[in-house]
């Protein structure tokens, strides 16, 4: 992709306004192989679905998580078919860029989850992260059962009561409906393009910041 200016994506709209300070915001990039024991029955495995601006920057976090063994880039949330992501940029297919998250519950609770999730992006920003501004980008839990949903509307009641942050939240909490994967190019992206302007002006920061913060659940390195 070409890129336009140092901390927007190539896609995204021009903005005049600064880009929002993260709350929180490089180390490994993908997950490990799984190691269970020969003979062992597998994890249970869980999957959550979250959309909180870019998800070249979401990706980039949660990869990094102990417990989370796969992540992955795409769209839900829309009303349009097989979407590309030259579409969804246009933000007239109704799809936010999400991340679905597979992780075992014995390891990361999803609750751990939602605690990364609201501290690695700006949640009372309507439909814009930073320069990145559009529906694309605006933040989102899609809940896959009764009990994510009921964790993820108590979490948001609980950080608006608290005054954890200036201003409402407004991330949106929707059932997750029809998702689509994102194309290849899209993953493990921060990993193979760590060079590339964004990445270095908006995810690599992110992460750095993140990295900090979280460092008590980061996977060990080998």
């Amino acid at each position: 992709m070409a890129e336009e200016t140092p901390n927007t994506r190539p896609d995204s709209p021009p903005s005049s306004t600064a880009e929002a300070e993260d709350p929180v915001g490089n180390g490994p990039t993908s997950a490990p192989a799984d190691k269970t024991a020969p003979g062992a029955a597998p994890a249970k495995v869980e999957v959550a679905t979250f959309g909180s601006g870019c998800f070249w920057c979401t990706e980039a976090v949660f990869l990094r998580l102990e417990g989370v063994t796969a992540v992955e880039s795409g769209y839900a949330g829309g009303f349009v078919k097989n979407p590309t992501y030259e579409a969804v940029c246009t933000g007239e297919t109704g799809h936010a860029e999400v991340c679905r998250i597979t992780f075992d519950p014995s390891v990361i609770r999803f609750e751990e989850l939602l605690k990364v999730f609201w501290m690695t992006h700006d949640p009372t920003t309507l439909n814009r992260q930073g320069a990145d501004v559009g529906t694309q980008y605006r933040s989102v839990v899609f809940y896959h059962d009764d009990n994510q949903k009921e964790l993820a509307e108590a979490y948001k009641r609980e950080l608006d009561k608290s005054g954890a942050f200036s201003a409402p939240i407004v991330t949106e909490i929707s059932p997750v409906k029809e998702y689509y994967k994102a194309e290849a190019k899209h993953q493990n992206f921060f990993a193979r393009n760590p060079f590339q302007g964004y990445c270095q002006a908006v995810v690599g920061p992110k992460v750095a910041k993140f990295e900090k913060v979280f460092k008590d659940k980061l996977k060990k390195q080998p």
